[in-house]
This record gives C-alpha cells, structure tokens and sequence, in this order.
C-alpha cells in the first residue's frame, strides 16, 4: 500500500507563493518517506462554497480527501500572527479525530520572523486537537527567503523524516 500525501494550502490566493512553496515540500517529504505524488487541495477554489452556510458536495469531497491522507501537508500564509480565516473555517468543518490516520506538517510562509513560533503555537495545536500525529519542529519559511525554499525544505525534511517514517510503517504493518 502506497502513502498517500495531501497538500492542504489555506491562501485564499489561487496560485500563491504558498501554494509553490507547499507542493515543494509535500515533494521533498514525499522523498523522504517513500511516497509516490501528491493530491493537492487549494482551499481559494472552495472560498465561496465554505462560506456557504448550506451543505455543499464539493466541500464534502475535500473533507473526505483531507481525511483519507496518510500525511498532510497543511500550509499557510500567516495572516495577524496565525493561520488564514479560509483554513480555520476548513479545518472546523472536520469533526473531532478527523485526521487520527494522518501525519500532519504544518508549514507557513510568513513575512516577518516574529511570526516564527505561529506554526507551534497556533497551527500544530489544532491539527493535534483534530487527531494527527504532528512532528516537531513545523517548517517556517521568510518570504525574503522563498528563493532558498528548496534547502531550507531539505533541512526541514532531514529532521522530521526520522520521525514520520516509523509511523507510517507502523500505520501500514497494521493495514
């Protein structure tokens, strides 16, 4: 059984530098853990059908996607210190220990390094909350340092991979 990595990018901007930045880190984990590609969810395409207060089947769908993920890779770009409005009101549309099978990476692309412990303080936690197991440290990337993406994803992906590989072999010894 293969590992199925999501992209769950939380810009409201389609094709935003977080939406790049994230697919290059889902690729460079993907190497790392021995995955084969990627389904990306880009929740700027669903802004309208999120805010809808009736039900809508394509919001449905990307719960169901985001849930059947072995990792995820939820990334954002930090909006008043934390993560986007249009993640939180994704996020809230799962129900509790939605992602209890998933390995989640928070990542967040930030301007300001000030902003650097968001991704601990205010995005690893929800993702805990929801069930996902949530390796430490998160990735953070300036964006004044975008143009360094691919190293500063390496060495991020050097240190949590020590920690994502026996879980999902644990996950897919027990499948």
């Amino acid at each position: 059984m293969s590992t199925r990595i999501v992209t769950l990018v939380g810009n409201p901007r389609p094709d935003s530098r977080t939406r790049a930045v994230a697919i290059q880190a889902a690729e460079i984990v993907s190497g790392r853990v021995g995955a084969a590609g990627q389904e990306i969810l880009d929740l700027s395409a669903l802004a309208a059908a999120l805010a809808s207060p009736s039900a809508s089947a394509v919001v449905e769908v990307a719960v169901e996607t985001v849930r059947g993920a072995d990792v995820l890779v939820v990334a954002t770009p930090t909006y008043k210190g934390t993560y986007t409005g249009l993640l939180k009101v994704f996020l809230d549309r799962l129900p509790g220990a939605a992602l209890a099978s998933a390995v989640a990476l928070p990542l967040m692309v930030m301007g300001d390094a000030r902003h650097a412990l968001a991704v601990e303080v205010h995005l690893r936690p929800v993702l805990v909350e929801l069930g996902a197991f949530v390796p430490t440290p998160g990735a953070v990337l300036l964006e004044d340092r975008i143009g360094q993406a691919g190293e500063i994803l390496d060495g991020w992906a050097d240190r949590i991979a020590p920690q994502v590989v026996p879980v999902l072999a644990g996950r897919t010894a027990v499948a």
